[in-house]
């Protein structure tokens, strides 16, 4: 059985200390937040889902650190973000693995979407000091697909309402997610 923790943020900028030492998901949902999380991975054969989720309306930053401290332990970080107004959205996402660790993984998929004219960065770094160990990640910064809207409005479906479906499947992207934990998220989604 695995852990769940919740975390919603509004308007906040928070830090964050998570030692796991059990299989772990985290929901992490902001709503115009700063987040500095650091997660160290203390238990041989462990493994960590780690899911951020953004709706951005000012110049905000989210940065997270993962520390493979033992052998055997396995991260799988997702970030989404979305940049409502022209404003700047930045995630610096590191993967640490020091020389001593031995048969992780590290992976991380990292993307935000502008709504409009928005300066959004990614850095994604994976800092792998040990050979035995497998690591990716991925970065995308963009809109929406304009083929996704059309065939949404070719269905019948308003565009703005398209927009927010997308929206509502970026954003929360699991469906195991408790929505009534995140009720306060869900609502921002219709507002955008």
């Amino acid at each position: 059985m695995r852990k769940i923790l919740y975390v919603v943020d509004n308007n906040e900028k928070k830090e964050y200390y998570y030692p796991i030492m059990e299989d772990t998901i985290i929901y992490h949902f902001s709503i115009n937040s700063s987040c500095k999380v650091k997660i160290d991975l203390l238990k041989e054969n462990i493994r960590l889902d780690y899911y951020y989720n953004n709706i951005n309306y000012d110049d905000n930053e989210f940065k997270i650190e993962i520390n493979h401290l033992k052998n055997n332990t396995h991260s799988e970080v997702y970030n989404h973000g979305v940049n409502v107004v022209k404003n700047k959205l930045t995630f610096k996402v590191d993967g640490i693995v020091p020389k001593e660790s031995a048969k992780c993984i590290c992976n991380q998929d990292n993307q935000i979407i502008n709504m409009d004219d928005g300066k959004s960065t990614i850095c994604p770094n994976l800092l792998i000091d040990n050979y035995d160990v497998d690591s990716n990640h991925a970065a995308y910064i963009g809109k929406f697909k304009d083929e996704e809207i059309f065939y949404m409005m070719s269905r019948g479906i308003p565009k703005e309402v398209g927009n927010r479906l997308l929206l509502r499947g970026f954003l929360i992207n699991n469906k195991e997610i408790d929505l009534d934990k995140i009720q306060e998220f869900v609502e921002e989604i219709e507002k955008v």
